[in-house]
């Protein structure tokens, strides 16, 4: 005989799973056998509800102890608590918002044989469909007092220990059981929902109109990444999973559509950590006879209206408990003379990279590959100045040669009308006053162009297809580009893994 003693911990639990699987299969097989019709058995096609949990719990969730209400119901719901007795079974149904609801199967209600069906075929993790009268037990919680009951959809795998918190690795990887078990799964995927419903309606509240892009494009653009590739057989040719919508969005501008949105998927092939993922929702939108100015003024709009949404104020809880003010005006200061100050040194546009270098060179900063002047700059921000940053902040005017699609500044020589913003010391939007001289955009990219024959797999190509339409003329416009899942990470406080429904993993 195995001194199971000796059995590693998780060999242990393997072997128990397989051991219920074993049973509950046994279970589903005489649901079939017993079954007296073609829609019964262990999978019915449907059970007859007359309302849901979280509906009677609204009309009669004040009911006192000991109360019968005469009304009957029939709900159905997952069960995750049970306990059965000589005469009398207690189960919790609970439905996908998280609401429960106890069924009492009793023996004089349903009768001998009824009851003992129950004892033997109903498990932890099972969808069960109860009808009967809606009560209030003795102790005060909302019932259904149970007169027929039938299995909905039988578990054949236990539930985890709904008194144990999932590792965050399993919440992940099983974010099915992570949904069943867990509030704040459940809360976040409602407050995304939430979201994307309030940025919508402030977007129509400005007359914006919603537009869908080219997930699969024959060029890449709008942004420095490292592009996912694959291949078209129907058109025998190499195509890129997109990293940015811009590039279409602003040939609808140039169609004559003045205020467009898109909110949809990015691909970036690239390192994945606690603010990055290589799949990703993100929102991009553009309105003419605009700039950077007035697309910031808007970009705080919408991220206010939706911590609205969420929490109901500007003033949001994180999941750890902190409280952060998103209400007011926010800061806008200067990348230049931000980095000069933190520095104790002044930094410019004509600085020269090797002065940029041994600045790196003093702070223990490594250079980036292929670096430019801008790559250094705001490498060098990045570490005397982003960590700092606490409030929303709107950190204006990048150099030029790290914003190929953005328009120069109006007043100051070697910096663009660019502005990112930083919130909790991460970056959650990007804005621009465009770029719509197409003479200028080919010259920007031809500089890129030489880079990504360096070696820069970020840089971007020469897009004759979109500088053809830019050659028909596009208006004056401001521009943003903001991710959906760091947007729920400012509201809630959550890691990127946990906005994401189904993140990827490896």
């Amino acid at each position: 005989m195995t001194d199971r003693s000796d059995v590693p911990a998780d060999t242990t639990a393997e072997d128990d799973v397989f051991e219920q699987k074993a049973v509950r299969l046994a279970k589903r097989e005489r649901l079939i056998e017993e079954r007296t019709d073609a829609a019964g058995g262990a999978y019915p096609v449907a059970v007859p509800i007359t309302t849901t949990i979280p509906a009677l719990r609204a009309e009669y969730g004040e009911l006192e102890a000991d109360t019968r209400t005469g009304a009957r119901a029939g709900v159905a719901g997952r069960i995750v608590f049970s306990r059965n007795t000589g005469k009398l079974c207690f189960a919790s149904l609970q439905s996908g918002d998280g609401s429960r609801i106890q069924a009492m199967v009793s023996l004089a209600e349903v009768g001998e044989e009824s009851l003992q069906r129950w004892k033997d075929l109903v498990d932890l993790g099972d969808h069960v469909f109860v009808s009967g009268e809606v009560i209030s037990s003795r102790r005060g919680e909302l019932s259904i007092m149970v007169s027929d009951w039938r299995i909905a959809a039988k578990a054949l795998l236990p539930l985890p220990n709904l008194h144990s918190e999932l590792s965050e690795e399993s919440r992940v990887r099983s974010r099915y059981l992570d949904l069943i078990v867990r509030d704040q799964a459940r809360q976040t995927v409602l407050s995304r929902a939430e979201v994307n419903a309030s940025l919508r309606r402030t977007f129509s509240s400005h007359g914006f109109v919603e537009v869908e892009t080219p997930m699969l494009q024959v060029q890449h653009g709008g942004a420095s990444a490292r592009p996912f590739v694959t291949r078209s057989n129907a058109f025998d040719t190499e195509l890129y999973l997109r990293i940015a919508p811009e590039l279409f969005l602003k040939r609808a501008v140039v169609g004559g559509l003045e205020r467009v949105f898109e909110i949809n998927r990015n691909f970036r092939n690239e390192g994945a950590d606690s603010t990055h993922s290589p799949e990703f929702a993100m929102l991009e939108a553009y309105q003419a006879y605009s700039d950077y100015n007035g697309i910031a003024d808007l970009t705080q709009e919408l991220i206010q209206d939706a911590a609205r949404a969420v929490a109901g104020s500007t003033s949001v809880t994180w999941a750890d408990g902190t409280e952060f003010d998103l209400g007011g005006d926010w800061d806008r200061i200067s990348m230049y003379p931000s980095l000069s100050a933190a520095a104790g040194r002044e930094v410019t546009p004509a600085t020269s990279i090797d002065e940029l270098r041994a600045l790196a060179a003093e702070a223990g900063i490594e250079e980036p590959p292929h670096a430019t002047h801008g790559k250094l700059v705001e490498e060098l921000w990045e570490h005397f100045v982003k960590t700092g940053l606490e409030r929303p902040t709107f950190v204006m005017d990048f150099p030029v040669d790290t914003s190929p699609l953005v328009r120069e500044h109006r007043t100051e020589p070697g910096v663009v009308e660019k502005w990112d913003l930083y919130v909790r010391g991460f970056e959650l939007a990007t804005g621009y006053s465009e770029l719509v001289d197409p003479v200028i955009q080919r010259e920007r990219f031809v500089e890129q162009a030489k880079l990504a024959a360096r070696g820069d797999v970020e840089a971007m190509r020469i897009d004759e297809e979109f500088l053809r339409a830019l050659e028909h003329g596009m208006p004056p416009s401001g521009g943003m580009g903001m991710g959906i899942d760091r947007l729920l990470m400012a509201i809630t406080g959550l890691g990127i893994r946990e906005t994401i429904l189904f993140p990827l993993v490896k």
